[in-house]
């Protein structure tokens, strides 16, 4: 497809798309609010880089100055990392950044629409949105998972943050249509740990299978995405019990601050950084890096 003429594509990754060679999307939300500075650009530079190794094309995914920019060089990523007044721009928000000229870190949801819009079926994160805990009273269901049930991209994360309600997430994903893959285990990840307590949906061993997943879907003439959870490596991960407790005081500490809406999960995400003392932030960077090897390939896989 042809790129929607709002987007502006670095050469690099229009040259690639125009050949049809893989390319793999990156959001900007956790470059400005999900990890501490310096660590951020840090990732975001190793991150490109190791999709380049895997042989795909890195697209890193924001709005600069009103512009949805599709591809960033290391300025920009220095720009979303440092500056404060970056603001966290999910799909219902692109229209008035865009309007007011101003600078946007892409959450999973409107990262997913931009790369469909330049024609990237392929996308890579940290871990899903999704119904966050008591629900039920506030309503909090991150627009990651009606995205997912409507744009064609293949999401690849280390499963839905632990910091939500996994269950009513992958209830909710069921209920979209969505099919939620797990990368070589028959249980469905929880972002900083391997186990979550839910069985895999749907299991598939490497990135060729994954690919002839999204390849029939999309086949099949399906709009939606697909939810594919690579999950972190053992040497890296933290066990659930630990990390569970630890989300219960990060919680708990939000709840007392009054933190509320789109500013709760990067709150959490900080706070159990310095709750565990960096341990979280580590197993964060090692889930980052390993699902872009795996994102890398599966874009190889699909182009091919």
């Amino acid at each position: 497809m042809t790129p929607h003429p709002s987007l502006r594509l670095t050469d690099e990754v229009a040259g690639a798309l125009a050949d049809h060679r893989p390319v793999v999307a990156l959001e900007s939300t956790i470059i400005s609010h999900g990890m501490p500075y310096p660590q951020n650009v840090a990732m975001a530079t190793e991150v490109e880089q190791i999709v380049r190794d895997h042989g795909a094309v890195p697209a890193t995914i924001a709005v600069l100055d009103g512009v949805p920019r599709i591809g960033l060089d290391a300025a920009d990523l220095e720009l979303l990392a440092s500056d404060e007044e970056v603001t966290k721009v999910s799909v219902r928000d692109l229209p008035y950044v865009v309007a007011r000229k101003l600078h946007g870190a892409t959450t999973v949801a409107a990262t997913m629409r931009l790369a469909a819009m330049a024609g990237i079926r392929v996308f890579v994160t940290g871990g899903l949105g999704g119904v966050h805990r008591g629900a039920e009273t506030s309503f909090d269901i991150s627009a990651d998972l009606t995205e997912l049930g409507r744009t064609p991209v293949a999401v690849v994360s280390a499963g839905v943050k632990s910091i939500l309600d996994i269950g009513l997430t992958l209830e909710t994903l069921e209920t979209l249509g969505v099919p939620v893959l797990v990368n070589g285990a028959d249980e469905f990840p929880s972002f900083y740990s391997r186990s979550s307590g839910f069985a895999a949906p749907l299991r598939v061993d490497g990135a060729a299978e994954a690919a002839a997943v999204a390849r029939a879907t999309w086949e099949l003439g399906l709009s939606n995405g697909l939810a594919i959870a690579n999950p972190i490596p053992a040497a890296d991960e933290i066990p659930a019990a630990e990390i569970g407790v630890v989300i219960e005081r990060a919680l708990a500490d939000a709840t007392a601050a009054g933190i509320t809406g789109k500013e709760t999960t990067p709150y959490l995400l900080a706070r159990i950084v310095e709750l565990t003392e960096g341990a979280s932030l580590r197993a964060n960077i090692a889930l980052v890096r390993n699902n872009a090897v795996f994102g890398a390939q599966l874009a190889a896989a699909y182009a091919g």
